[in-house]
């Protein structure tokens, strides 16, 4: 019998909490198959079978947490008894093993009905009430949990019949559209009124009174609220800020753009990429500031890897781009709009969301002005990027208009003094101002 432990898929990751079992007990496992979805502190992401058989018993129930380490499941042979029995019949065997959610209940719904509206209590489930399987994706299954909705009585239109975001997203508007007469919609059966029995409520439905509605915490808003939280209390911040001119920035951008569409690959390059690019080559110039505090001690590191941050609608995460200051304009374009997709269809790799020495965050296409970012540990400084703005200057004595931006560069102090943030951010507005700098 051998034992499926939960992995650690990242530098800070602690405990996953099970959300979807891809294979039930009973079914056949092969080494390398997906096996469950896991929610860790950054990501949903599915692991894998590292060994083939027999899925035996499950450990850790859907929507049940276990360390690092921790045995999950049970993986063997047909007539293997399973830890703790005396007997090694196959059906001894087979009679311990629960099925999946038999005994926590993770596959009762409850529903009800009050003025009009529909509330729907809905477990992660990977069968239906008649065992069959339900095909849906991480994005759409996420998606119907945040609106309570329940997609075991939808058909999908993806591949195979997969339910996708789309999916979900048409059986909403339809139940929007036919309010208060729940009888008649199409994904919510009208059901007799029944006294629901007393059982545990689904993590990640929320608890609504009078005055509140109570959103309990995903994995990863909380790693968000604990790390941030130290980083504030830990690290003394402190910020400088500079304006730079982006009209030069503009014209080669518009430059690269065209060159970019006759690629046999054409990407589109945006000013991001063009900052991400400026700040690994002022990096590269300025290796003081590409270090991490370790109490006695800088680390000091040889590679840029730069995280550019995601906001998602369950939280905030930085993919990393690695090895910066060997990549091209349009390899860093390309990358991060493939870790950005990752990113918010929940597929990043362990890999592509840790190892990051400096972060750029950018509100620039939220139209804020410009705000000031809590530092990433056990990175050094990140950069605040604001939106890019007609601003009116004085140029060679005449009042110009000039698109103008403002960037912040948030520091800890415990490594980088003022001088050295001071000049780190003039290094980065010379290269944006003077652009050509940039493909050199």
């Amino acid at each position: 019998m051998k034992k499926v432990e939960m992995p650690r898929m990242g530098d800070t990751m602690e405990e996953g909490k099970i959300l979807h079992w891809l294979k039930n007990v009973g079914d056949t496992v092969k080494k390398g198959e997906m096996l469950a979805e896991v929610e860790t502190d950054k990501v949903n992401i599915e692991i894998e079978a590292f060994s083939s058989g027999v899925l035996r018993k499950i450990l850790t129930a859907e929507g049940e947490s276990a360390p690092i380490g921790a045995a999950i499941a049970l993986i063997g042979t047909p007539d293997e008894p399973l830890p703790g029995e005396n007997g090694s019949s196959s059906a001894a065997a087979k009679s311990a093993v629960a099925p999946i959610g038999e005994e926590t209940g993770t596959h009762r719904e409850a529903m009800h009905q009050s003025s009009g509206t529909v509330a729907t209590q809905v477990a992660s489930s990977s069968t239906t009430n008649n065992g069959g399987r339900i095909f849906i994706s991480p994005l759409a299954r996420r998606f119907a949990e945040e609106h309570q909705l329940d997609y075991a009585v939808l058909q999908g239109t993806g591949p195979n019949g997969r339910i996708i975001r789309m999916d979900i997203e048409a059986a909403l508007a339809q139940i929007a559209q036919r309010r208060p007469s729940v009888a008649t919609s199409p994904t919510l059966p009208q059901q007799q009124p029944v006294a629901p029995e007393p059982q545990p409520m689904p993590v990640f439905v929320p608890v609504e009174t009078d005055e509140v509605v109570e959103i309990p915490l995903t994995s990863m808003r909380r790693t968000i609220a604990r790390r941030l939280s130290q980083s504030m209390q830990t690290a003394p911040h402190f910020y400088v800020t500079t304006v730079i001119d982006t009209t030069n920035l503009a014209v080669l951008r518009t430059q690269i753009n065209e060159y970019a569409a006759h690629d046999p690959a054409p990407v589109k390059v945006s000013f991001n990429d063009l900052i991400v690019r400026a700040v690994a080559r002022a990096l590269v110039r300025m290796p003081q500031v590409n270090v991490s505090f370790a109490e006695d001690k800088l680390l000091q590191k040889k590679t840029v890897n730069i995280g550019v941050a995601v906001a998602l609608e369950q939280g905030l995460i930085v993919p990393v781009l690695k090895n910066v200051e060997q990549r091209g304009i349009l390899d860093i374009a390309r990358e991060t709009r493939r870790l950005a997709e990752a990113a918010r269809d929940g597929k990043l790799r362990p890999e592509e969301f840790s190892g990051g020495t400096f972060t750029v965050s950018n509100l620039g296409m939220f139209d804020v002005e410009s705000f000031t970012a809590v530092i990433n540990p056990p990175e050094s400084a990140i950069l605040a990027v604001g939106s890019i703005t007609p601003t009116p200057v004085v140029v060679d004595g005449q009042v110009v208009v000039r698109d103008r931006m403002k960037v912040t560069l948030s520091s800890d102090h415990r490594a980088i003094d003022g001088a050295l943030a001071a000049r780190f951010l003039q290094e980065i507005k010379r290269l944006l101002e003077e652009p050509l700098g940039l493909l050199l």
